[in-house]
C-alpha cells in the first residue's frame, strides 16, 4: 500500500510489513460506541462544523505531535462541506490512490468487460494430431479462473496471500489456481485434438512488463505469480512440519526442513528460492499450537511458466505435446498475427467490476497496477507508462482535478504518490452520479464486516456503515529507534441513512511511534478507523 523505506535490522521487516499496512491486521480497536475518556473541548475546523470531541482527542494524542491531519467530509448532494482540515494540501496517499487507478480501469474497460484469453492452433491439423503449436494469447486477465467461485464471482478473503509474508493470518481461497489452465486443455481436446507434434507458447506480447510498477504485471498471470507454501504443526514437538504448497507445476520443486517446537515457542518460517526461483526451501520452526502458516515465492518467469502448465493440463485431458514440458518460453516461433488460424480455446473471465472488488477489498497491488498497463492497451499501447494519460483523460472528465494528484503506479506505492484529500473526494463524488454507484461503493472494504477493515470497530454502532479504502506508506527510523510514519489514510462513504452516502477523506501525515514494536502502528491506523466510525455516527 506504501512502500518501505530502508532500515537496518531488525527494524527492516517491521518496516516493510507496515509499509504494506493493512487495517485488517489489527487487534480489534474500542468500539466507536464506547463511552470516550475525558477529553479537551475540540477545536473547530477551518470551516464546517466541529469536530466530534472523539476524534479532536485523538489528533491530539502524543504520536502526532509533529504530523499533519487531513478531513473532509461532504454532502452527497451540491457537495457542501460538513468538515473540513486542509483539503487542497498534498498527502501521501497509500493505498487510497487505489481508488484513482480502479477508477479509470472500470471506466475505460465497462463494468461488465470480460478478458477472453484465447488458445489458437497454428499448423497443420490432421485428424486428431496438430502438427506446429498451440499458442495462448495472453490477455490481461488477473486471476484467470483461480478465484472464480462457480456463480462467476471472485473469491477473496478479507487478508489476500499476496499479503502472507508480511502478515500473520493471510489466508487461500479454496478455488484451484490452475482452474483456467485446466478449463483450456479441456477445450482443446473437446476440439478433437489429441496429439501436438510441435510446441505450447504463451504470447505476452500484449504489454511490455514495466519495472517502475512494483509489482510488475505481466500480460499472463497465474495465482498472481505465486506460489503458495502452507506449513502446519507436526503431531508432536520434534516431529517434521506438514507442507503443502500450489500450484503445482514442474519445474517448481518445494522442501521442507521446518520442524514442529513445543506450544507457545516461536514460529518462524524462511523461505529461499534458488534455480531462477524454481527450487524453494523453507527452514525453522513452527509451535505445536500454531495456525497453519502460509508464505509465497514469486513466479521469475510467469509466461514459461504457463506454458509448463498448459502442457501438464492438456496431459491430464488427454492430449500429448511432443515438446518438453519443463522447457523455456519459444516466443520467437510467435506468427505475427492469428489471422486465419483457428481459435480451439478460450477462458471468458468474469466481469472486470468483480476485479475491482477484488483489488479495493483486499488492496491489491498487483491488480491495481495491472489497470495501468491495460489502459494503456485500450489505447493501442504496448507501453504501460502510456496508461497515465488514459487515467488522467478520465478524471478530467469525472470532474477530479488531476493538479491535485501526482502518481507514478496504481497502488499507491510509489514515494512520488501524492493526492489532495479534496481530489479523493471528487473521485468517490463522481461515482454517485453514475449507474453504477452502489456497485462501486459495496466494492470497497466494509467497516466491521469485510476486507481490510473486517476486524475493525466490529461492534461499535457504525459496523456495516462504513464503507472505504485503507492506506499506508511506513518506514524505519533507525536515529530514533522507531517507526516513522509516512501516511495512514481511509477515504470512502459514510452511511447516514436514508440512501445518503458522505464521501470522506481522513488521513495523517508525518506521525511517528514511540517504539519500533509494529503494534504500535497497528494503533495508529486503529484511529483512521476510528475516526470514519466517529464521523458516521455524527449528525
Amino acid at each position: 500500500m506504501g512502500h518501505p523505506l530502508r532500515v537496518t535490522a531488525p527494524r527492516r521487516r517491521a518496516a516493510a510489513v507496515c509499509a504494506a499496512l493493512l487495517l485488517a491486521a489489527l487487534a480489534p480497536g474500542p468500539g466507536a460506541g464506547a463511552a470516550p475518556a475525558p477529553s479537551p473541548t475540540p477545536s473547530p475546523s477551518p470551516y464546517g462544523a466541529a469536530l466530534d470531541p472523539r476524534i479532536a482527542e485523538i489528533m491530539r494524542k502524543p504520536e502526532y505531535r509533529h504530523a499533519q491531519w487531513g478531513l473532509l467530509q461532504t454532502e452527497p448532494a451540491g457537495g457542501r462541506v460538513l468538515h473540513s482540515l486542509f483539503p487542497g494540501q498534498f498527502f501521501i496517499p497509500g493505498s487510497t490512490a487505489k481508488l484513482f487507478a480502479v477508477s479509470g480501469t472500470w471506466r475505460t474497460l465497462g463494468t461488465d468487460h470480460r478478458f477472453v484469453t484465447p488458445v489458437y492452433a497454428v499448423g497443420q491439423r490432421t485428424g486428431a494430431t496438430l502438427t506446429g503449436d498451440l499458442d495462448l494469447v495472453a490477455q490481461g486477465d488477473l486471476t484467470l479462473g483461480g478465484r472464480t467461485r462457480p456463480d462467476g464471482t471472485v473469491a477473496y478473503t478479507d487478508l489476500d496471500h499476496t499479503y502472507a509474508n508480511d502478515f500473520p493470518g493471510a489466508t487461500l481461497t479454496p478455488e484451484n489456481p490452475l482452474a483456467g489452465i485446466d478449463q483450456l486443455a479441456r477445450q482443446v481436446r473437446d476440439s478433437g485434438i489429441t496429439r501436438v507434434d510441435g510446441d505450447v507458447i504463451v504470447d505476452s506480447r500484449l504489454f511490455a512488463p514495466d519495472p517502475v510498477l512494483d509489482p510488475t504485471p505481466t500480460p499472463l498471470i497465474v495465482n498472481d505469480n505465486l506460489i503458495d507454501l502452507l506449513t502446519t504443526p507436526g503431531d508432536r514437538a520434534g516431529a517434521d512440519a506438514r507442507l503443502d504448497w500450489r500450484p503445482k507445476v514442474a519445474p517448481y520443486a518445494v522442501t521442507s526442513t521446518v520442524k514442529t517446537v513445543a506450544a507457545g515457542e516461536p514460529t518462524n518460517v524462511t523461505v529461499t528460492a534458488t534455480g531462477g526461483g524454481t527450487r524453494i526451501r523453507l527452514s525453522g520452526t513452527i509451535a505445536a499450537d500454531a495456525a497453519p502458516l502460509l508464505r509465497t515465492s514469486p513466479i521469475t518467469d510467469p509466461a514459461a511458466f504457463g506454458r509448463t502448465a498448459l502442457i501438464e493440463a492438456l496431459a491430464r485431458a488427454g492430449v500429448r505435446v511432443t515438446a518438453d514440458p519443463a522447457g523455456p518460453n519459444p516466443a520467437a516461433r510467435l506468427p505475427r498475427d492469428y489471422a486465419g488460424r483457428p481459435r480451439v480455446a478460450e477462458y471468458t473471465s468474469p466481469p472486470y467490476e468483480q476485479y475491482a472488488k477484488l483489488i479495493l477489498k483486499v488492496s491489491h497491488n498487483l491488480g491495481a497496477n495491472l489497470g495501468i498497463c491495460l489502459m494503456a492497451v485500450s489505447a493501442g499501447s504496448k507501453q504501460c507508462g502510456d496508461g497515465f494519460p488514459v487515467l488522467a483523460a478520465f478524471l478530467d472528465r469525472a470532474g477530479v482535478d488531476r493538479r491535485q494528484a501526482e502518481l507514478m503506479d496504481g497502488r499507491g506505492g510509489n514515494p512520488a504518490d501524492r493526492a489532495t484529500p479534496q481530489a479523493l473526494v471528487q473521485m468517490l463524488a463522481y461515482w454517485q452520479r453514475t449507474p453504477d454507484a452502489r456497485l462501486f461503493r459495496e466494492a470497497l472494504p466494509v467497516l466491521g464486516v469485510d476486507g481490510l477493515l473486517a476486524d475493525n470497530c466490529r461492534s461499535c454502532p457504525a459496523r456495516g456503515k462504513v464503507f472505504a479504502k485503507t492506506g499506508a506508506a511506513v518506514g524505519g527510523d533507525a536515529l530514533n529507534d522507531r517507526l516513522a510514519v509516512g501516511a495512514i489514510t481511509i477515504a470512502g462513504y459514510l452511511d447516514k441513512g436514508g440512501g445518503r452516502f458522505d464521501p470522506f477523506y481522513a488521513g495523517v501525515n508525518g506521525a511517528a511511534t514511540a517504539t519500533a514494536n509494529p503494534a504500535d502502528i497497528l494503533s495508529i491506523a486503529n484511529d483512521l478507523a476510528l475516526i470514519a466510525a466517529y464521523l458516521q455516527e455524527s449528525p
